[in-house]
């Protein structure tokens, strides 16, 4: 829902909001989650930029548990916004970009909460307010991909979304669907732990069979599937080194440990490896070759046909089990105000 700002006062009731003024270098619109934010803060920063960048009145939307973002940053659009500044976190970002996705307008990145994944995959600053804004008002635009996905439920209902980061089958997915909300809000990263657990004691393997970029079929078990548009994590890991967030592809990674050895493996290749050797020609001199336990491919479309259904994550976000899914990358699709060079 909009919030009582977006209406100048003494306008009369029921009358639509004035246009953006014609000499405007543009207009800002702020969609925020209010759990997340300061919103007085945002707002003492923002009338700042918005007046020395000659920009119109900044517009205000608020998301709710019913709208993540998609109706505020459709409203947003409607009222003329030429830059949409999403402020929150992954999952406010990502339903805000799936309606720009396509416009004239850019997104811009106000991080807040404990992953700020495409932030972070685009060296954006994480708690630097006045930069963040300043970014959004004065930034130049850089074209990123976007994925799309199509998932079929295990009701066979089919719905379609679009992510930034990633898009997870398996561990990724239950550990997130076992974390508790208000203990995550409270803790951060630290609430993940005892779902890391929970989702570690599940034997429980996906088969699935995938094709890549309407290639031949191949059948898989792994425990866990991973899609990815981006590949930094939180704490600087890498878990997908080939991942770059213009190329036009994914790069997927499927683990497949065996044991306790294997997950061993996983670990040096992901935290040693990609976090610290891959960074110096020397160190990826030093590199080993894959390993069975860890698989990566890219394509730039995916089908993915599950044996059960399984629970599926995007971006850090649950939704809920799927049966099968197809996602591809819209190279190039979504533009995101970064700083200037």
């Amino acid at each position: 829902m909009s919030s009582p700002t977006d209406t100048p006062t003494g306008a009369p009731a029921g009358a639509p909001a004035p246009s953006p003024a014609a000499d405007a270098a543009g207009v800002a619109a702020v969609v925020y989650n209010p759990i997340k934010v300061d919103l007085e803060a945002i707002k003492r920063v923002v009338a700042t930029a918005e007046a020395q960048a000659g920009w119109g009145e900044t517009l205000w939307f608020e998301t709710s548990k019913e709208d993540p973002g998609q109706g505020a940053a459709k409203q947003a659009l409607d009222a003329g916004a030429t830059v949409v500044i999403a402020a929150g976190g992954d999952g406010t970002v990502r339903a805000v970009a799936e309606v720009v996705h396509g416009s004239d307008a850019a997104l811009a990145l106000l991080p807040s909460g404990t992953g700020n994944l495409l932030a972070r995959n685009l060296n954006l600053t994480l708690d630097n307010l006045e930069h963040s804004i300043n970014t959004a008002f004065t930034g130049t635009d850089r074209r990123i991909d976007i994925a799309r996905i199509e998932i079929r439920h295990d009701d066979d209902s089919v719905s379609k979304h679009a992510f930034l980061v990633m898009a997870g089958l398996g561990l990724d997915a239950k550990m997130l669907a076992s974390t508790n909300d208000e203990l995550k809000a409270r803790i951060g990263w630290l609430a993940y732990v005892g779902a890391i657990i929970t989702a570690l004691r599940d034997k429980n393997q996906l088969r699935m069979k995938y094709s890549l970029d309407g290639g031949s079929t191949k059948s898989v078990r792994a425990h866990t599937m991973i899609v990815g548009n981006t590949g930094l994590l939180t704490a600087n890991v890498l878990l997908l080194p080939e991942a770059v967030i213009d190329d036009g592809q994914f790069e997927i990674v499927m683990l497949r440990p065996e044991g306790f050895l294997s997950w061993v493996q996983i670990l040096v290749k992901v935290l040693w490896e990609n976090g610290v050797l891959r960074r110096t020609p020397i160190g990826r001199r030093m590199m080993s070759k894959e390993v069975d336990a860890l698989n990566y491919v890219k394509g730039r479309e995916i089908v993915v046909k599950l044996n059960h259904p399984e629970e599926i994550e995007l971006d850090g976000d649950g939704f809920g089990t799927a049966t099968a899914f197809k996602a591809r990358v819209d190279a190039g699709g979504l533009r995101v105000r970064v700083p200037q060079a």
